[in-house]
């Protein structure tokens, strides 16, 4: 009987963990310039193994799941053309595996235990063999239970095959991830009885008060009325927050400082990989402007930011030219600001930067839910709304039926909008210039070139007291497959009927983003999708088997947020 990755469970009495690596470099040869890490492997053949590793992040010894008893996993450099090789033991006392985190690659390569290959067991083996038809920068992780949470995740680069446009003489890799001394089967009980036991920012009467003085008495208790009747706290912006998580940075805390170095006049590429389980971080320098020049491993038009705020499982590339100060701080701030992760770009080792106070903790509006105008219909369900009169419907958006009286549905957006050119709760108007989707552009045309013949639209629902999370109110468990023919082009559009952001990642095909004319604008692996938005993207099904397509917010994906897709001729 298949095994559904939402069934698989993990060892209890593992824990995350981290062990570090250290950084050095290469000159520039020409037009650029890669990274050499003591921790780095290059080449076209690797040899893995998972295992457990000690580990000492907080003051207190735990276990880790790691690769080749280093977290983050070595960093695979490879190179655009090449066939690779890898084979990965398992030396642990259950199933594993890795995924290949935006790699386009045959399904049986893609490491997904329950569809097109069965997880390497304990004891066991397994080789991957692919050909490399990209290049940029990506990750890779386990997709077995809840060990990607534990410690079993890594970076990729795969250097291009012809020379690079941009010109730059430091290349770093800067992975973020999320640690806690719990185990990961703890961290999931605990928001199974309590979705909200991480959220230590709750409104308070003083809060109530305030908002009083700002905004009057009928607004205030209006908005508060329609949050009670949602049974929802618009704090409640992360399940799991800094209460337990310590962020890291290239697989150290904050006080571990790791360091970037640079040369005065210097200009540095940085690869941002968010390869945490649940955290979203908000990232800048202070004191210096970051180019981005690729999203997800693909080029785009660079365009100057301040600051970016990168999804689990994305990756941006962006060059930094360094300015005359010894050092300056790489600062990734949680979205719900209750921790960072940190490090320092440096003239030499031991010097670090002021490191920036956190930002104010952001509120959610019933506008961010997309209700704007509507605070009194909040929780209002989908059976409620079809007995308001014509007027009211116009303009609203519909829902699926299975979302009718679901006890997995706690809310419906009436009013999605794409929200492209904005930066997202917290962000704006912060004083500084902050990257949206609207400012990415692929600097290659639509690579297919067709007009989808038809559309899928599927809606991310959930139910936060229950910690239940779905597409169109069906977990996982009880789903269909969603079926493609192969060589057809269709459009998805997901509507967020939650009020988290959900990252959604569909494996073995591209994510080609549209605007919100409905042209083609930036290709992705991994598109965010906040509260109250519906955005849409063109897949083109070029590559049989069997995929996984979910929510890359961990705990989610495991609580039902997973379906499969069937690319079938």
């Amino acid at each position: 009987m298949l095994r559904h990755p939402t069934r698989r469970t993990f060892v209890k009495g593992f824990a995350a963990g981290s062990a570090l690596a250290g950084l050095g470099l290469w000159r520039l040869p020409a037009f650029a310039a890669p990274a050499v890490f003591s921790n780095e492997l290059s080449g076209q053949h690797f040899e893995l193994f998972i295992g457990q590793t000690p580990v000492n992040i907080t003051g207190r010894s735990r276990t880790a799941l790691t690769i080749n008893n280093s977290l983050p996993g070595p960093t695979l450099r490879w190179r655009e053309g090449d066939t690779v090789t890898l084979r990965v033991r398992n030396r642990l006392g259950e199933p594993t595996s890795l995924h290949w985190h935006g790699i386009i690659l045959p399904a049986n390569m893609d490491g997904v235990p329950g569809l097109s290959f069965a997880g390497i067991e304990p004891g066991g083996e397994y080789l991957y063999r692919f050909t490399l038809a990209q290049s940029g920068t990506y990750w890779y992780h386990s997709h077995s239970g809840l060990q990607e949470q534990a410690g079993v995740y890594g970076a990729i680069v795969i250097e291009p095959k012809e020379p690079e446009a941009h010109r730059y003489q430091r290349d770093y890799v800067l992975l973020l991830s999320d640690w806690s001394d719990q185990a990961p089967a703890e961290l999931m009980a605990t928001l199974k009885k309590q979705s909200d036991a991480f959220n230590y920012h709750k409104r308070t009467v003083g809060d109530f008060i305030d908002d009083v003085a700002s905004n009057g008495w009928r607004q205030t208790v209006a908005e508060r009325k329609a949050w009670a009747a949602m049974r929802m706290s618009p704090t409640d912006l992360a399940d799991i927050s800094a209460a337990t998580y310590t962020y890291l940075l290239n697989g150290q805390p904050p006080d571990g400082n790791f360091t970037c170095l640079f040369q005065p006049g210097d200009t540095v590429r940085l690869r941002l990989i968010n390869g945490s389980a649940m955290s979203y971080f908000d990232f800048r320098i202070p004191g210096l402007k970051l180019t981005v020049i690729a999203a997800d491993g693909q080029p785009v038009h660079p365009v100057e930011v301040d600051e970016l705020r990168i999804a689990v499982a994305e990756t941006y590339d962006v060059l930094v030219r360094v300015g005359d100060l010894p050092a300056y701080t790489l600062y990734a701030q949680s979205m719900d600001r209750s921790g960072y992760a940190r490090g320092t770009l440096a003239r030499s080792n031991g010097l670090s930067a002021e490191v920036p106070a956190p930002d104010p903790r952001p509120i959610l509006s019933m506008a961010d839910m997309g209700h704007a105008g509507m605070a009194d219909m909040g929780g209002m369900d989908h059976s409620q709304m079809a007995g308001m009169d014509h007027s009211m419907m116009a303009g609203m958006q519909q829902h699926p039926a299975s979302e009718t009286g679901n006890p997995l549905v706690d809310m419906q957006t009436m009013n999605p909008k794409p929200n492209l050119a904005d930066p997202g709760i917290g962000l704006r108007n912060n004083g500084r210039r902050v990257l949206t989707y609207a400012d990415l552009k692929s600097t290659f045309a639509d690579p297919d070139g067709r007009e989808p013949s038809r559309e899928i639209e599927l809606h991310l629902t959930g139910h936060m007291e229950r910690f239940a999370w779905s597409f169109n109110g069906i977990k996982f468990s009880d789903a269909e497959p969603l079926r493609l023919t192969y060589g057809e082009r269709l459009r998805i559009t997901l509507v967020n009927d939650t009020m988290m952001a959900h990252p959604i990642h569909l494996h073995g095909l591209w994510s080609d983003l549209e605007d919100e004319h409905g042209r083609f604008q930036v290709r992705k692996h991994t598109l965010d999708i906040p509260p109250g938005s519906r955005r849409s993207y063109r897949v083109s099904a070029d590559a049989l088997g069997r995929w996984a397509y979910h929510c890359h917010l961990l705990y989610h994906m495991e609580m039902g947020m997973f379906r499969e897709v069937r690319v079938d001729e």
